[in-house]
């Protein structure tokens, strides 16, 4: 048996209710593809509503005894799962590669990002504080408390199968919150292995269940309106996210929401390019640009756009594209052919209104959902690919040519997720970086995401923030205790 057979055969592949592996009532199965190939991996439990009812009733019959234990053993369990995830990173990588397609080694760069989720709110457990205060009219005292909200609800998408998770069930397991979580239908694996995992390290039946289906909405929206959930946090698309948003509503949910990006990207004139080129690799190709961080539109000033371009486009020829378990792969696959089509569209779509090729811009022959990095130049402002995700590995490249036509163009959408920007000008940074309409921005790097820092974005893109110090207070409620004195 290869490898791959090993620990495809070694994941769970049933729904986790209540702390016990089942199959779907319907006794229904969802096929897991390689994207690789286009062939199927395996079969996972297709989830019905009454499935997805039974996990809610197994999260709310955990919840009351799981928020009554003590902040440091729900900090260990984390810590335990963090060094778990550690030791098990070659085969939760290869797991995640199989049913995603990045390569391995970013694989493996997503776990320990993942794990560290996990340790980080282990750290935050025993940090949830309170206050104590005299009225100020100094007859009675305000007690501050903070306490669990309850069982939640989590969802979470394809491009990050483990750190997507991580992130939403480190701070609600740190808090004392159990929780339903299903995982998108592309990539189930992952999370039904982390599951396991959480499991050996020790965390209570009913605390975490997961839930696979074909059926999103089907399985998830009786829970939303159900009442006994008291919080959804999704990361998804923002078309998703507003629909989810509507329904929570009815309940008045708490929510937190990650959604779309349309991240700008800018090279100063002044800017060392040599850097400004590293940075935006990491920026455009990091999961191979299928990420809602990912650079989808550079601006570059006009009297360095060339040199910019050259060199960008020589980085990105170098890429190897291939199947996530080659040797020296950088880019993988597209998720599945409804993506490999869209990237496709847009750039035919910005080709078609007068964008120059680069390099790339056409699909790939073969098996698989393979789309080759590729530049543009001289992208119009009408063109799809300026106001639409790209979700691939597309870099279009357009010039400005003053400070504040570059921050125009770069606030000129409905997103505000994350904006980067390249500059040695201390006050230029300073100034552009207020200036950029973004729940984050990135001077002079291309990469933001860190567990002790808050993630999140504005505008369209967002409510809330996960990870830093912040990222427990969505799964706390505050409660005042007001006390009279005799």
């Amino acid at each position: 048996m290869s490898r791959e057979q090993e620990v495809i055969e070694a994941c769970p592949t049933d729904l986790f209710i209540g702390g016990k592996w089942q199959a779907a009532e319907s006794g229904r199965t969802l096929a897991v593809e390689d994207p690789a190939t286009g062939e199927t991996l395996c079969s996972v439990a297709d989830a019905s509503p009454a499935d997805g009812l039974a996990a809610l009733d197994a999260a709310v019959a955990a919840q009351a005894e799981w928020a009554a234990t003590p902040p440091r053993d729900r900090g260990e369990i984390l810590r335990r799962s963090f060094e778990l995830m550690t030791a098990r990173a070659d085969e939760l990588a290869l797991l995640m590669t199989l049913e995603m397609g990045k390569p391995v080694a970013e694989s493996k760069g997503e776990i320990a990002y993942a794990a560290e989720f996990f340790r980080w709110f282990s750290e935050e457990a025993v940090r949830i504080d309170g206050g104590y205060q005299i009225a100020p009219n100094g007859k009675g005292r305000f007690v501050v408390l903070r306490q669990p909200v309850g069982p939640c609800l989590l969802i979470t998408p394809w491009n990050f199968p483990a750190a997507m998770g991580a992130r939403k069930i480190g701070p609600a397991v740190a808090a004392g919150c159990t929780m339903v979580i299903k995982p998108a239908a592309q990539t189930p694996l992952s999370m039904l292995k982390l599951a396991e995992l959480m499991t050996e390290a020790g965390l209570p039946a009913g605390v975490l269940n997961v839930v696979t289906t074909s059926d999103s909405g089907g399985v998830m929206e009786p829970l939303i309106k159900d009442g006994r959930a008291r919080k959804l946090s999704f990361t998804g698309s923002t078309p998703v996210g507003k629909k989810l948003i509507e329904q929570s509503a009815d309940q008045v949910l708490r929510t937190s929401m990650e959604l779309g990006g349309n991240a700008p990207l800018i090279v100063f004139e002044d800017a060392d390019l040599d850097k400004a080129v590293e940075g935006t690799m990491l920026a455009k190709m990091r999961n191979g640009g299928e990420a809602c961080t990912a650079a989808n539109r550079i601006y570059v000033h006009s009297s360095v756009i060339d040199a910019f371009g050259a060199k960008l486009t020589e980085r990105m020829k170098a890429l190897k594209v291939g199947r996530g378990t080659g040797d020296g792969v950088d880019v993988g696959p597209l998720i599945d052919a409804k993506q490999r089509d869209k990237v496709a569209e847009l750039v035919d779509d910005a080709v078609s209104q007068g964008a120059d090729v680069l390099l790339g811009g056409s699909v790939a022959e073969g098996n698989g959902y393979f789309y080759p990095p590729t530049v543009l130049a001289g992208v119009p402002a009408s063109a799809r690919l300026q106001k639409e995700e790209i979700f691939g590995p597309v870099a279009p490249l357009t010039a400005f040519d003053d400070e504040d036509e570059a921050i125009r163009m770069a606030n000129d959408t409905e997103f505000g997720l994350v904006s980067y920007l390249f500059t040695k000008d201390l006050s230029r940074a300073l100034r552009v970086s207020e200036a950029l309409e973004s729940g984050m921005v990135g001077l002079n790097q291309g990469i933001v995401s860190n567990p002790a820092a808050p993630f999140g974005g504005v505008k369209q893109s967002g409510l809330g923030r996960e990870g830093g110090t912040v990222g427990i207070d969505e799964y706390l409620d505050v409660k005042y205790i007001a006390v009279a004195l005799d």
